[in-house]
Order: structure tokens, then sequence, then C-alpha cells
């Protein structure tokens, strides 16, 4: 009979094979552990080491235990319609998926003049002032994401001096105390050619184009973003909400 941590290990790592757990996603912690498996807290710390020392997850300090990148191609993978992963951030799902994550900022200004989107139909508006974020976004070193961002001065005052490794979406929350209502995407497909963009190729390479906008109380957009992300390393997964409800096609603005 195994051990009850390899047990508890074993059902994990099956979790993760199946996909019910995807690179970046937290495993249950050590407390959680205890309560749905009415163990101990050495017998649940030893099951999280088992875990770890497979290969199968990485213990970030204070933060808790991620399920690493281990897919053969070491894609990486990004959900649409995750509030979870949305709030978490670009810079740390790539730490919690084991990569090194490097950022170079190419342009950060205020723009006197506001930014207008249409996404699923709808037309998102932001009035001015506005802060521009033009980020490249590196996974060890490999430039993966061109990013720009467009942020809401009137919601977020003197956001342009927050530094740009943070998820955004935490400061719009714990910060500005906004609360967010919705993230409207849309994912469509390009062919990036060489010496046309920001990304070292050097041949036609798709690419995966994300505009998104995201909405607080009374239907105020906090943001808009379209970025880049090159087709050869990523993966994208979908969430459907059943919850969700038609919205009307008039315009969203700030």
């Amino acid at each position: 009979m195994k051990p009850k941590f390899i047990a508890i290990s074993d059902s994990i790592i099956e979790k993760i094979k199946a996909g019910e757990l995807l690179p970046g996603d937290q495993i249950p912690s050590e407390n959680e552990l205890i309560k749905s498996y009415s163990i101990s807290n050495t017998t649940a710390r030893k099951a999280l080491l088992e875990i770890e020392s497979k290969g199968w997850a990485r213990r970030i300090k204070g933060k808790g235990t991620y399920v690493l990148n281990r897919t053969d191609d070491h894609h990486l993978l990004r959900t649409l319609g995750s509030i979870y992963a949305t709030r978490r951030g670009f810079h740390d799902s790539l730490i919690a998926e084991g990569f090194t994550p490097k950022n170079i900022v190419l342009e950060k200004m205020i723009l006197d003049d506001g930014i207008s989107s249409e996404i699923n139909g709808r037309h998102f508006i932001i009035d001015g002032p506005v802060m521009k974020l033009h980020q490249l976004r590196y996974a060890d070193d490999l430039l993966i994401k061109d990013e720009v961002k467009y942020i809401s001065l009137t919601l977020c005052p003197k956001i342009n001096k927050i530094p740009t490794e943070v998820s955004y979406f935490k400061v719009y929350e714990d910060i500005y105390h906004l609360k967010i209502e919705e993230v409207q995407q849309t994912l469509s497909v390009t062919i990036m050619e060489p010496n046309t963009n920001n990304f070292e190729i050097a041949k036609p390479t798709p690419a995966f184009v994300l505009d998104s906008a995201v909405v607080c109380t009374g239907e105020k957009v906090v943001e808009i973003e379209r970025s880049y992300y090159h087709g050869d390393k990523y993966k994208f997964a979908v969430i459907a909400n059943p919850a969700h409800e038609y919205r009307s096609t008039k315009p969203i603005t700030s």
C-alpha cells in the first residue's frame, strides 16, 4: 500500500497530466490538502514536496506551488475568459510556469486624446488623458509578446508612476479600488513578415492578435489592449461562462 503522501501526490499529478491543472495553475496549498484529505501538515508538506521533486511543480516563496510547463514543445498556454489568469498578470504567470521573464519598455507616454477599440461588436472608448504603454515581453530571453496597453488616467491617476512588471488588474482592484465587471476579448490570427515587426523571425510566422477591454462598475473602461503573441510559442484555451448575458452594442466609455 502506498504511503498517504504518495497517493495524494499521484492524484494531483494525474490531474496535471489530464489537463485539469494547467501550466501556471496553483496546486492546492498545504492547508487545503489538510482540509480535503484529513491529514497532518507533515503529510501535506511531503505530498507537495513529492510533486515538486518529480518536476511537475515549483514552489514560489510566499505565493504557493504552481504547475510547471512540461509540454513537449514548451508552448505557453493562455486561457481566455479566466479572471484568475488575468488577475495574476503576465509577469507572474511566466514565473509560475518556470520561465524567467523580462520586459523592455519601448514607449510609455501620456496621451491627451482618448482611444477606442471595437471588440465583439461593441465600441469601447477611454477618454483622455490616457497612458500608453508599449512593452516587449520575453520568456527565457525569447520575445513572445508585443504588447500595447492604454489605461485611463481619469480612473487611475498617476498609474504611470507604477513599475511596469506589476499585474495592472491587481493594481486596478487593490490601489484604485475599481470593481472589474468584465473583460471583453477577441482573438485573431495574422502572418508576420520578417523585418516588419519587433519579433526576430527569418520567415513568415503566424501570430495571435489579442484585443481586449477591461470594464469596471458603471461601464467605465479602464484599459484597452492590443497584443501580438508569437504563434509558434503559444496555445490558447477558452473558458465558457454559462452565466454570460448578451450586452448591448452601445458605446462603452471611460
